[in-house]
């Protein structure tokens, strides 16, 4: 994205003089593809702006302050994300993991390699989507049988053009972790389904130590040549 093309969006969202819940999930998907200074840039811009619209008078100033703090809010936590450890544990439940794996999926920047028994929330999977749409390679292994599930989206992943292979023997492919441009791992008992998120006792350990990443990075590999002839 060119910083023009920043700039054109952070005008857009000051048309209507707040930030909606869509331009902050494109906000929230835009900064991991922009350089530091992209940042910085997008910070001063909206800085001024702001400015512009307080100093024209009007009714307005309260709702662009608001708008103001949002973006920086975003700012503010991307950065922070960027400089504080990765290592972190989630539970559920409640949105804890979901929304950590989600936030890992707009996070990524060159691939994400997942090997789940199964996927159900629409909102993972629409995560998922988004990082196959920015041109992020997407690898996912998975189990046939709960493919044939009431509610899976493995179906939607495939019509989408996202790679997929399954474990189609007798006995079950029941991983549940996921690896984020081969530096950060996710693991744990947590299922991508709703239900993992509403009801169930679980929980997800997100982590950059090296050893660890590269000990599934070679597990996600073997399994990947296991199944190339099981596509879905």
């Amino acid at each position: 994205m060119t910083q023009q093309a920043v700039l054109e969006w952070l005008r857009g969202t000051l048309d209507d003089i707040k930030l909606s819940q869509t331009e902050s999930l494109q906000l929230r998907e835009m900064l991991p593809q922009l350089a530091e200074d992209e940042i910085a840039f997008l910070r001063n811009r909206a800085f001024l702006m702001a400015r512009e619209h307080v100093n024209g008078g009007g009714d307005n100033a309260v709702s662009v302050v608001i708008w103001l703090e949002k973006i920086i809010k975003h700012l503010d936590n991307f950065r922070r994300s960027q400089t504080s450890s990765i290592n972190s544990a989630h539970f559920s439940p409640g949105d804890n993991c979901r929304r950590k794996l989600l936030d890992l999926c707009l996070s990524a920047r060159t691939a994400l390699d997942i090997s789940v028994f199964t996927i159900s929330d629409d909102r993972l999977t629409q995560g998922i989507i988004d990082a196959h749409h920015r041109g992020v390679t997407v690898r996912l292994i998975t189990d046939n049988d709960k493919s044939l599930d009431q509610g899976s989206d493995i179906e939607w992943l495939v019509a989408e053009g996202i790679e997929v292979r399954m474990d189609k023997t007798p006995n079950h492919m029941h991983h549940k972790f996921a690896l984020i441009d081969r530096r950060v791992l996710v693991s744990g008992s947590f299922n991508w389904t709703r239900s993992a998120t509403e009801y169930n006792q679980e929980n997800i350990l997100v982590t950059d130590e090296p050893g660890l990443v590269a000990a599934y990075m070679r597990e996600f590999e073997g399994l990947w040549e296991a199944f190339s002839g099981q596509s879905r």
